[in-house]
């Protein structure tokens, strides 16, 4: 299985094909690279860029200029997401195309969102640097991902 969990040493010994039940809650947060902006990851799939994480964002902590590589889907649990196009709230769900671009920031209290992605989000910075939001060369970490044969199957990466 190529899918993990990172952090969680049980499912080591897990047979392939069995479910793996992760503590979110008991997990810890992890830096990014953007002040504010934690995250929890709950599986990555490093081969296609599958990615689920919980995000926490402190109030206006901004997430710079980004493109989404593939489609991306967020779904605010507390607080609010913001960006020039609008505001999602808690309850609300809002997914963006592949290719869209744009910045976002945590709202006036901040917010904790689960965020799904088919490929890592490609951050761009003024020194001309592409990143991921570990703030690693976009390219060197998820550019065969890009080119993954499940995507060139047809089959969501």
């Amino acid at each position: 299985m190529a899918a993990v969990t990172p952090g969680a040493a049980h499912h080591a010994n897990l047979p392939p094909l069995a479910s793996r039940f992760v503590d979110a809650a008991g997990m810890q947060w992890q830096e990014t690279a953007y002040p504010g902006i934690e995250t929890k990851t709950l599986l990555v799939e490093p081969e296609s860029g599958l990615m689920t994480m919980l995000l926490r964002m402190a109030p206006g902590a901004k997430l710079p200029d980004h493109e989404h590589v593939r489609i991306e889907q967020t779904y605010v649990l507390e607080g609010s997401l913001v960006c020039g196009e609008g505001e999602c709230r808690a309850g609300e769900f809002v997914w963006r195309p592949a290719g869209s671009r744009h910045d976002a920031w945590g709202g006036p209290a901040g917010g904790v969102m689960l965020a799904m992605f088919l490929i890592p989000n490609k951050f761009f910075h003024a020194d001309g640097r592409e990143l991921d939001f570990l703030g690693r060369d976009w390219s060197e970490v998820w550019g065969e991902a890009l080119f993954s044969p499940r995507r060139d199957a047809g089959v969501a990466a």
